[in-house]
Order: C-alpha cells, then structure tokens, then sequence
C-alpha cells in the first residue's frame, strides 16, 4: 500500500506562485509514476501533470504549460509542483496520485493511490 499526503496549498495572488509537495509512504512507496490533478468547485477533476518514476519524462496539461513545473526527489519519495504566474481559474482542490509501472498517464484512471488533496484559493 501506498500512502500520499499533500501539503503546500494556501492563497495566493495575481502572478503569485505556490509549490506543492506529495510524500509517499509506504511499503510500495518507491519506484512509483506521479501525477497531480485538481478539482475546482462544480467541475470535473482534471490533468495538470505527470512525472514518471525516475523523472525522466513529463507531462502538462496545456493550461499548465510554461507556468507549472513538475519534479521529485526519490530520496525523499518527494514530489514537487512549482507553480508560477497564478490565476484565479487555478483555484481548485489539488491531488497527488501514484502508479506503479513505468508509464506515466494523464487519466485519472490510470493512477492507484490519491492523496487527500490540499486546497489552492486564488485572492484578489
């Protein structure tokens, strides 16, 4: 099993920035394809970005790209999301997911263990 937790949410500004972090934890804790995603209030939860599990490859979604870098740190069983140049269609709920395997996926469905979530609010 696998656990993640989430931390790093907050208020931020025009142009502010936030980064995320996600621990995981566990006995299958290493090795693991990473992925965030949000959930804004009444929507879909969506794609924002992947790392696979030696950070050699990425993935952003497209709303994302330029602004928000993903990384990680295996020895920290780590996983970062720097994110720059926030705008308010950035406030949502944002959650760490992790799959075993080498592909790195841009679905929800193809990750098996979810954080809690931390929330990400947007202040004017």
């Amino acid at each position: 099993q696998v656990q993640l937790e989430e931390s790093g949410g907050g208020l931020v500004q025009a142009g502010g920035s936030l980064r995320l972090s996600c621990a995981a934890s566990g006995r299958s804790s290493s090795n693991l394809a990473m992925g965030w995603f949000r959930q804004a209030p009444g929507k879909e939860r969506e794609f924002v970005a992947a790392i696979s599990w030696n950070g050699g490859y990425t993935s952003y979604a497209d709303s994302v790209k330029g602004r928000f870098t993903i990384s990680r740190d295996n020895v920290k069983n780590t996983v970062y999301l720097r994110m720059n140049s926030l705008k308010p269609e950035d406030t949502a709920v944002y959650y760490c997911a992790a799959a075993h395997g080498p592909s790195v996926s841009r679905s929800s469905d193809g990750y098996n263990y979810w954080g809690q979530g931390t929330q990400v609010t947007f202040s004017s």
